[in-house]
């Protein structure tokens, strides 16, 4: 008796999550956004959430948590509920070169589920227009040539931003002096500005600035130029063969969040992934579209163990340090 009444409760316990999952979502979702408000994360996120809504049937809301190169706001999905209602977004510093870093008190595979791989996002070295050099070749030498290492903006130590400085200074040989930022947008307002000298910065971010002719642009690092910007050569045309550095994003929830909810949500990504007006959108930022059969959760872990596999032995051989 007693035990039919357990199978019995336990029965009902599983009923009760499968309807909940079946009724997801019922209220709204949050997208944790790991980096300032402005930024290229925050930009993707909000471009997503606006079409992902619609297919979801309820509101997504935007909220940025700043801080520690975006591990405090992996930290914030990491914590939630598994339910479904937070989602985080991050890309290769926020949840690959931080744990390299960062002493993060979660682990970065087993305590996340992927969801989707998004579009990614080649980098592009860019200057402020102070700085004489007109192409990459005159830039290095002008670095080169400093009495004390030019400044360069990073969203933090361990962003994509540092990681893409780290692996400049490793290929080219030359020095630079980091300079953290809450973000790529504040980084981008005092580049601007003339406030520093120098920024390896995600294409989307830097676009809209090099074509209002406020910094420079001198090389995308990647194989082949971006479609938005052809005009732009690769490091490889410009003359710095080798510097290949794409910043890929994605979507994750909190480990054991129901796998009918991963699956919904993934399927909304990918429909808002495939709207035309999306894809035009992440394209006239830069973003390259994520390939249709690396589209699933599965793609997204195996792709993010990889690059773990990757880039922690050269963050680690950096020795670098939390600013």
């Amino acid at each position: 008796m007693r035990t039919a009444v357990l199978v019995a409760l336990l029965g009902l316990l599983l009923s009760c999550g499968g309807a909940r999952a079946d009724n997801y979502p019922s209220h709204p979702i949050t997208i944790i956004v790991p980096f300032a408000a402005g930024g290229p994360t925050d930009a993707m996120a909000r471009i997503l959430a606006e079409r992902m809504q619609n297919k979801l049937g309820q509101t997504i809301l935007i909220e940025n948590v700043t801080g520690a190169a975006g591990s405090l706001g992996v930290g914030r999905v990491v914590r939630a509920p598994p339910d479904g209602y937070t989602v985080g977004i991050g890309h290769l510093g926020t949840h690959v070169a931080n744990g390299a870093i960062y002493r993060l008190g979660y682990d970065l595979v087993t305590d996340l589920e992927p969801v989707v791989l998004l579009p990614s996002n080649p980098m592009i070295i860019v200057s402020k227009n102070a700085v004489p050099a007109k192409t990459l070749k005159e830039l290095i030498a002008w670095l080169k040539a400093r009495p004390a290492p030019a400044t360069a903006g990073t969203a933090g130590a361990g962003s994509g931003s540092h990681i893409a400085g780290l692996y400049f200074e490793n290929i080219t040989g030359v020095p630079l002096q980091f300079v953290p930022y809450r973000g790529t947008a504040p980084a981008m307002n005092d580049l601007v500005a003339g406030q520093i000298d120098v920024m390896i910065d995600q294409t989307s971010n830097s676009i809209a600035q090099v074509r209002a002719g406020t910094i420079r642009a001198y090389a995308v690092t990647d194989e082949k130029r971006v479609a938005s910007a052809s005009d732009i050569p690769t490091t490889d045309e410009a003359g710095l063969s080798g510097f290949h550095m794409t910043l890929w994003s994605g979507l994750w929830v909190p480990s054991g969040t129901p796998k009918d909810v991963v699956t919904r949500l993934n399927g909304a990504a990918v429909d808002t992934l495939n709207d035309p007006a999306v894809r035009m959108k992440l394209e006239n930022l830069g973003l390259q579209m994520t390939p249709a059969d690396r589209l699933s959760p599965e793609a997204l872990g195996a792709w993010q163990q990889a690059e773990i596999a990757k880039w922690w032995p050269m963050i680690r051989a950096a020795h670098v340090q939390v600013e």
